[in-house]
């Protein structure tokens, strides 16, 4: 199993009834001594943006439930370094946050592939040692992330297509009930 990094993405386990994140892939944007965050990739909120965000009136674009952390804070991720400057690379080709006035200003003139940025609602993290023990008692499987997983057309399938990343023994999880005594 890959450990946590940048550019990770965690896979819950089957089991795992936490209701944050039941059957999410959370893609971690940083992972420290002083703890980890990332956002998960397969839970959207009942807004979208123009419902968020007076600014982009007209613009139905999803907003992603990031997780439990700071759910009054609006992220992004993306794959517009050079239109978009101030992000960090979290992997080659994916940014997370930069100007969020160009930003706006890119998706108001459309000049930007809508397909290649999330908007997230709150993050998911983990204090110093959390993830770790969260490793321990298999709650996650780890694989390295894809373009196309993070930026997934269908956030009803990220969950099993990770899964199918993996490969191998893994794929078998994609029909495991979430609760198995009730088979």
């Amino acid at each position: 199993m890959i450990q946590p990094a940048a550019g990770i993405l965690l896979i819950a386990d089957p089991f795992l009834k936490d209701p944050n994140f039941m059957r999410t892939v959370v893609f971690l944007c940083e992972h420290q001594t002083e703890g980890t965050f990332g956002f998960v990739l397969n839970k959207l909120v009942d807004q979208t943006l123009d419902e968020l965000l007076a600014d982009f009136d007209g613009f139905t674009i999803p907003v992603y439930y990031g997780g439990p952390v700071q759910m009054d804070t609006l992220h992004f991720l993306h794959q517009y370094p050079e239109e978009i400057p101030g992000g960090s690379e979290v992997m080659k080709g994916v940014f997370w946050g930069g100007d969020f006035d160009i930003l706006s200003s890119l998706i108001r003139n459309k000049a930007i592939d809508l397909n290649k940025i999330r908007f997230f609602i709150g993050y998911s993290g983990w204090s110093n040692g959390q993830l770790d023990d969260e490793m321990k008692e298999k709650t996650w499987l780890t694989t390295t992330a894809t373009r196309r997983l993070i930026f997934h057309e269908n956030p009803d399938e990220v969950w099993k297509d990770s899964l199918k990343h993996l490969g191998g023994d893994y794929e078998m999880m994609i029909n495991f009930p979430i609760d198995p005594q009730l088979n």
